[in-house]
């Protein structure tokens, strides 16, 4: 870390700039600069890279990312109440913040990004799954970022990174980890936002794979994992009727039981069906 910036307590900054956290935005607000700095480092050495943060609010994080000596930090920004405050930042990091508001699910901040790249944020609670799933899908895959490092509800967090066969696997799981190493860093207790939220937060990191394996198309995948998990009570012999009239033949030549329910098949059993559906497919229209 760099040391002190000279600028002023957060809670002085959210009563400077009258920034009440609003629900429906999901700002909670993390003001303990300590905590912020852990989560920097959390986010590995970012000395050479383009730091891309969604829903900076006050600032705390992007303060600490900048201190850590990030290079650069792209904060994003839908709340226009938050761009003095982000301004202030940047007059203390000269040529080092850029300040984007907007909303960052309409925004392509790959064509903001300048350089080797990464996400780190304290991500708005609404908005947490569907930003991580445009990130995990963006084509062409490897992406523009090197790694992400994401605080999610910790129930979310749980969801990202379960294995087959528990109660929380499901169609974010498989994404995830097909496509990223998934790792759980630490909780971070509700106590250390502003308002506190009802529940514990997780943040997490992830690594993209360069080639996911098994291979198989994305849009495959997402069809045969939208299918199982649809009906997930159901045996695949019957939720994967939405894909196929008969689905015998998918089962058969994967290999994998028509009894069997979606949670029971893992990552690489999905890519097997994916890779299996196309092919059945091309058969039909060849």
């Amino acid at each position: 870390m760099d040391g002190n910036d000279h600028l002023p307590p957060l809670r002085e900054v959210i009563k400077q700039h009258g920034l009440d956290a609003r629900k429906r935005l999901g700002q909670n607000f993390l003001l303990d600069l300590n905590l912020t700095d852990k989560i920097a480092r959390a986010a590995g050495d970012l000395e050479d890279l383009c730091v891309v943060e969604v829903g900076p609010g006050p600032g705390g994080l992007t303060r600490s990312l900048l201190r850590s000596g990030a290079r650069k930090v792209v904060a994003v920004e839908r709340d226009q109440r938050c761009l003095a405050a982000l301004e202030d930042i940047a007059a203390a990091y000269p040529d080092r913040l850029t300040i984007l508001s907007g909303d960052a699910l309409r925004l392509d901040l790959a064509d903001h990004a300048i350089g080797p790249s990464c996400i780190v944020s304290n991500l708005p609670y609404n908005i947490s799954t569907a930003l991580l799933t445009g990130w995990l899908t963006v084509e062409p895959w490897p992406p523009w970022y090197r790694h992400m490092t994401l605080m999610f509800q910790r129930e979310v967090a749980e969801r990202i990174a379960a294995p087959p066969g528990s109660k929380d696997y499901g169609r974010l799981s498989i994404l995830a980890q097909w496509r990223a190493e998934v790792h759980l860093l630490f909780d971070i207790d509700p106590k250390a936002f502003t308002p506190p939220p009802k529940v514990t937060s997780t943040l997490m990191h992830f690594t993209p794979r360069p080639r996911p394996e098994p291979d198989c198309r994305l849009r495959s995948l997402e069809r045969v994992t939208a299918a199982a998990f649809g009906q997930r009570r159901k045996m695949l012999r019957a939720s994967l009727k939405t894909l196929m009239r008969d689905p015998a033949r998918l089962l058969e030549e994967t290999g994998i039981e028509g009894t069997r329910r979606a949670e029971e098949i893992d990552i690489d059993g999905f890519c097997r069906l994916a890779v299996c559906l196309d092919k059945i497919e091309r058969d039909k229209t060849g």
